[in-house]
Protein backbone atom coordinates (compact mmCIF):
# COMPACT_ATOMS: atom_id res chain seq x y z
CA UNK A 1 0.00 0.00 0.00
CA UNK A 2 2.93 2.33 0.94
CA UNK A 3 4.26 1.58 -2.26
CA UNK A 4 1.40 2.70 -3.99
CA UNK A 5 0.88 5.69 -2.56
CA UNK A 6 4.54 6.65 -3.24
CA UNK A 7 4.30 5.72 -6.78
CA UNK A 8 1.07 8.17 -7.01
CA UNK A 9 2.84 10.96 -5.08
CA UNK A 10 5.74 11.06 -7.83
CA UNK A 11 3.74 10.62 -10.43
CA UNK A 12 1.97 14.49 -8.66
CA UNK A 13 4.96 15.62 -8.53
CA UNK A 14 6.08 14.63 -11.88
CA UNK A 15 2.62 16.22 -13.11
CA UNK A 16 3.01 19.45 -11.30
CA UNK A 17 6.94 19.77 -12.51
CA UNK A 18 5.24 19.73 -16.23
CA UNK A 19 3.10 22.26 -15.73
CA UNK A 20 5.55 24.35 -14.35
CA UNK A 21 7.56 24.04 -17.16
CA UNK A 22 5.11 23.76 -20.21
CA UNK A 23 2.89 26.54 -18.79
CA UNK A 24 2.76 30.00 -16.91
CA UNK A 25 0.32 28.91 -14.65
CA UNK A 26 1.35 29.65 -11.01
CA UNK A 27 1.83 27.45 -8.87
CA UNK A 28 3.13 27.50 -5.11
CA UNK A 29 6.73 26.34 -4.55
CA UNK A 30 7.37 23.23 -3.98
CA UNK A 31 10.81 21.47 -3.55
CA UNK A 32 12.79 18.90 -4.98
CA UNK A 33 10.89 18.82 -8.28
CA UNK A 34 12.72 16.77 -11.00
CA UNK A 35 11.59 18.18 -14.54
CA UNK A 36 13.95 14.87 -16.49
CA UNK A 37 10.40 13.39 -17.31
CA UNK A 38 8.05 16.05 -18.19
CA UNK A 39 7.70 15.41 -21.87
CA UNK A 40 6.19 12.15 -20.84
CA UNK A 41 3.54 14.17 -18.63
CA UNK A 42 2.95 16.91 -21.77
CA UNK A 43 -0.39 15.57 -23.41
CA UNK A 44 -2.04 15.32 -20.45
CA UNK A 45 -0.57 19.22 -19.66
CA UNK A 46 -2.09 19.56 -22.90
CA UNK A 47 -5.62 18.10 -22.40
CA UNK A 48 -5.48 20.27 -19.15
CA UNK A 49 -5.06 23.46 -21.24
CA UNK A 50 -7.48 22.72 -23.66
CA UNK A 51 -10.46 21.74 -20.70
CA UNK A 52 -9.63 25.82 -19.62
CA UNK A 53 -9.88 27.10 -22.98
CA UNK A 54 -13.01 24.88 -23.65
CA UNK A 55 -14.47 26.42 -19.88
CA UNK A 56 -13.26 29.69 -21.39
CA UNK A 57 -14.95 29.99 -24.27
CA UNK A 58 -18.08 28.44 -22.94
CA UNK A 59 -18.30 31.58 -20.66
CA UNK A 60 -17.67 34.05 -23.38
CA UNK A 61 -20.30 32.59 -24.98
CA UNK A 62 -22.67 32.67 -22.53
CA UNK A 63 -21.67 36.58 -22.40
CA UNK A 64 -23.23 36.75 -25.84
CA UNK A 65 -19.68 38.07 -27.25
CA UNK A 66 -20.05 36.83 -31.44
CA UNK A 67 -18.05 33.91 -32.35
CA UNK A 68 -14.77 35.97 -34.17
CA UNK A 69 -14.04 37.93 -31.08
CA UNK A 70 -14.69 34.91 -29.03
CA UNK A 71 -12.30 32.81 -30.62
CA UNK A 72 -9.85 35.25 -30.76
CA UNK A 73 -9.90 35.91 -27.13
CA UNK A 74 -9.40 32.30 -26.69
CA UNK A 75 -6.50 32.18 -28.95
CA UNK A 76 -4.96 34.60 -26.85
CA UNK A 77 -5.62 33.49 -23.52
CA UNK A 78 -4.33 30.14 -24.90
CA UNK A 79 -0.74 32.40 -25.87
CA UNK A 80 -0.93 33.08 -22.42
CA UNK A 81 -0.99 29.79 -20.79
CA UNK A 82 2.28 28.67 -22.49
CA UNK A 83 3.89 31.99 -21.60
CA UNK A 84 4.34 31.88 -25.73
CA UNK A 85 7.41 29.04 -24.85
CA UNK A 86 6.09 27.12 -28.17
CA UNK A 87 5.11 30.21 -30.68
CA UNK A 88 8.75 31.33 -29.77
CA UNK A 89 9.90 28.03 -30.64
CA UNK A 90 7.88 28.22 -34.10
CA UNK A 91 8.88 31.82 -34.72
CA UNK A 92 12.78 31.25 -33.91
CA UNK A 93 12.20 28.07 -36.20
CA UNK A 94 11.05 29.80 -39.02
CA UNK A 95 14.10 32.49 -39.06
CA UNK A 96 16.27 29.32 -38.79
CA UNK A 97 14.54 27.36 -41.90
CA UNK A 98 14.57 31.02 -43.59
CA UNK A 99 18.91 30.54 -43.88
CA UNK A 100 19.61 29.03 -46.78
CA UNK A 101 23.15 27.90 -45.50
CA UNK A 102 21.96 24.42 -43.28
CA UNK A 103 25.47 25.28 -41.14
CA UNK A 104 23.90 28.36 -39.91
CA UNK A 105 20.70 27.41 -39.10
CA UNK A 106 20.79 26.68 -35.41
CA UNK A 107 23.11 29.83 -35.15
CA UNK A 108 20.07 31.86 -36.72
CA UNK A 109 17.47 30.09 -34.46
CA UNK A 110 19.26 30.47 -30.71
CA UNK A 111 19.34 34.07 -31.41
CA UNK A 112 16.69 35.61 -29.18
CA UNK A 113 16.56 38.60 -32.01
CA UNK A 114 12.56 37.91 -34.11
CA UNK A 115 13.01 37.88 -37.97
CA UNK A 116 10.79 38.80 -40.78
CA UNK A 117 10.09 34.63 -41.12
CA UNK A 118 9.45 34.32 -37.89
CA UNK A 119 7.03 37.22 -37.63
CA UNK A 120 5.09 35.71 -40.40
CA UNK A 121 5.24 32.54 -38.88
CA UNK A 122 3.30 33.83 -35.64
CA UNK A 123 1.05 35.61 -37.23
CA UNK A 124 0.21 32.52 -39.76
CA UNK A 125 -0.22 30.14 -36.90
CA UNK A 126 -2.91 32.66 -34.69
CA UNK A 127 -4.51 33.70 -37.58
CA UNK A 128 -5.03 29.58 -38.55
CA UNK A 129 -6.10 29.28 -35.18
CA UNK A 130 -8.10 31.90 -35.02
CA UNK A 131 -10.48 31.30 -38.01
CA UNK A 132 -10.23 27.56 -37.85
CA UNK A 133 -12.26 27.84 -34.58
CA UNK A 134 -14.82 30.69 -35.94
CA UNK A 135 -15.90 28.29 -38.52
CA UNK A 136 -16.35 25.63 -36.02
CA UNK A 137 -20.07 26.22 -35.07
CA UNK A 138 -20.50 22.77 -32.40
CA UNK A 139 -18.18 20.63 -30.40
CA UNK A 140 -15.50 23.85 -30.09
CA UNK A 141 -14.55 22.98 -26.41
CA UNK A 142 -14.05 18.88 -27.88
CA UNK A 143 -11.62 20.48 -30.85
CA UNK A 144 -9.85 22.61 -28.01
CA UNK A 145 -9.01 19.74 -26.28
CA UNK A 146 -8.07 17.55 -28.60
CA UNK A 147 -5.79 20.14 -30.52
CA UNK A 148 -3.84 20.85 -27.27
CA UNK A 149 -3.44 17.18 -26.51
CA UNK A 150 -2.25 15.59 -30.21
CA UNK A 151 0.22 18.75 -30.25
CA UNK A 152 1.99 17.88 -27.62
CA UNK A 153 2.03 14.21 -28.61
CA UNK A 154 3.44 15.45 -31.87
CA UNK A 155 6.39 16.93 -29.66
CA UNK A 156 6.68 13.34 -28.47
CA UNK A 157 7.29 12.19 -31.78
CA UNK A 158 9.82 13.92 -32.97
CA UNK A 159 11.45 13.44 -29.48
CA UNK A 160 11.44 9.59 -29.94
CA UNK A 161 12.25 9.16 -33.71
CA UNK A 162 14.67 12.21 -34.75
CA UNK A 163 17.88 12.90 -33.21
CA UNK A 164 18.88 16.01 -31.45
CA UNK A 165 20.49 18.88 -33.32
CA UNK A 166 22.34 19.80 -30.52
CA UNK A 167 24.51 18.37 -27.49
CA UNK A 168 23.23 20.64 -24.93
CA UNK A 169 20.04 22.66 -25.09
CA UNK A 170 17.06 23.73 -22.98
CA UNK A 171 14.93 20.79 -25.16
CA UNK A 172 18.35 17.75 -25.03
CA UNK A 173 17.21 15.98 -21.72
CA UNK A 174 13.71 14.78 -23.05
CA UNK A 175 15.52 12.42 -25.42
CA UNK A 176 16.71 10.50 -22.23
CA UNK A 177 12.66 10.26 -21.24
CA UNK A 178 11.13 9.55 -24.55
CA UNK A 179 13.71 6.97 -26.09
CA UNK A 180 11.29 4.52 -28.39
CA UNK A 181 7.73 4.19 -29.97
CA UNK A 182 6.94 2.38 -26.80
CA UNK A 183 7.05 5.43 -24.36
CA UNK A 184 4.36 6.99 -26.63
CA UNK A 185 1.85 4.98 -26.55
CA UNK A 186 0.57 6.06 -22.97
CA UNK A 187 -0.51 9.02 -24.10
CA UNK A 188 -1.57 8.02 -27.83
CA UNK A 189 -4.44 5.68 -26.18
CA UNK A 190 -5.31 8.43 -23.74
CA UNK A 191 -5.72 10.88 -26.70
CA UNK A 192 -7.21 7.84 -28.34
CA UNK A 193 -9.20 7.57 -25.49
CA UNK A 194 -10.85 10.97 -25.52
CA UNK A 195 -11.82 10.56 -28.97
CA UNK A 196 -14.03 7.23 -27.60
CA UNK A 197 -15.26 9.64 -24.97
CA UNK A 198 -16.56 11.62 -27.48
CA UNK A 199 -18.34 9.00 -29.35
CA UNK A 200 -19.81 7.96 -26.19
CA UNK A 201 -21.16 10.98 -24.75
CA UNK A 202 -22.96 11.17 -28.52
CA UNK A 203 -22.99 8.79 -30.97
CA UNK A 204 -24.03 11.21 -33.45
CA UNK A 205 -20.17 12.69 -33.19
CA UNK A 206 -19.18 9.11 -34.64
CA UNK A 207 -17.95 11.02 -37.34
CA UNK A 208 -16.23 14.04 -35.70
CA UNK A 209 -14.78 11.27 -33.01
CA UNK A 210 -13.20 9.52 -36.24
CA UNK A 211 -11.66 12.37 -37.32
CA UNK A 212 -10.22 14.17 -34.08
CA UNK A 213 -8.64 10.36 -33.65
CA UNK A 214 -7.08 9.85 -37.59
CA UNK A 215 -6.17 13.80 -38.10
CA UNK A 216 -4.52 14.04 -34.76
CA UNK A 217 -2.53 11.44 -35.57
CA UNK A 218 -1.66 11.87 -39.00
CA UNK A 219 -0.53 15.76 -38.58
CA UNK A 220 1.23 14.85 -35.44
CA UNK A 221 3.45 12.51 -37.59
CA UNK A 222 4.01 14.71 -40.09
CA UNK A 223 4.39 17.84 -38.55
CA UNK A 224 7.48 16.07 -36.74
CA UNK A 225 8.74 14.28 -39.83
CA UNK A 226 8.88 17.42 -41.88
CA UNK A 227 10.62 19.14 -39.42
CA UNK A 228 13.28 16.46 -39.25
CA UNK A 229 13.49 16.24 -43.10
CA UNK A 230 14.22 20.03 -43.21
CA UNK A 231 16.56 20.43 -40.52
CA UNK A 232 18.20 17.15 -40.18
CA UNK A 233 16.68 16.68 -36.45
CA UNK A 234 14.78 18.31 -33.75
CA UNK A 235 15.83 20.82 -31.26
CA UNK A 236 13.63 22.82 -28.56
CA UNK A 237 12.78 25.97 -30.77
CA UNK A 238 11.22 22.69 -33.41
CA UNK A 239 9.72 20.82 -30.58
CA UNK A 240 7.60 24.51 -29.88
CA UNK A 241 7.34 24.18 -33.44
CA UNK A 242 5.89 21.12 -33.81
CA UNK A 243 3.62 21.62 -31.26
CA UNK A 244 1.94 24.82 -32.39
CA UNK A 245 1.79 23.82 -35.81
CA UNK A 246 -0.24 20.58 -35.08
CA UNK A 247 -2.56 22.23 -33.02
CA UNK A 248 -3.45 25.12 -35.94
CA UNK A 249 -3.19 22.49 -38.79
CA UNK A 250 -5.41 20.24 -36.70
CA UNK A 251 -8.41 22.57 -36.00
CA UNK A 252 -7.97 23.76 -39.63
CA UNK A 253 -8.79 19.65 -40.63
CA UNK A 254 -11.17 19.12 -38.19
CA UNK A 255 -13.64 21.64 -39.26
CA UNK A 256 -14.55 19.10 -42.36
CA UNK A 257 -15.63 17.27 -39.29
CA UNK A 258 -17.67 19.43 -37.20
Amino acid sequence: MTTILQWWQQQLLQFVATIIFYTAIPLPYIKNLEFERVACFAPVVGLMIGTILGLLDTVVNYLGIPVLTRSALVVIVWVGITGGLHLDGAMDTADGLAVTDPERRLQVMVDSATGAFGAMAAIAILLLKTTALSDLTENRYLALIAACGWGRWGQQVAIAFYPYLKPTGKGAFHKQAIRSYKDLLPSWFLLLGLSGLIWLMNPHNLFFSMGIMISGTVISIFTAAWFNYKLGGHTGDTYGAVVEWTEALFLCVITSFS
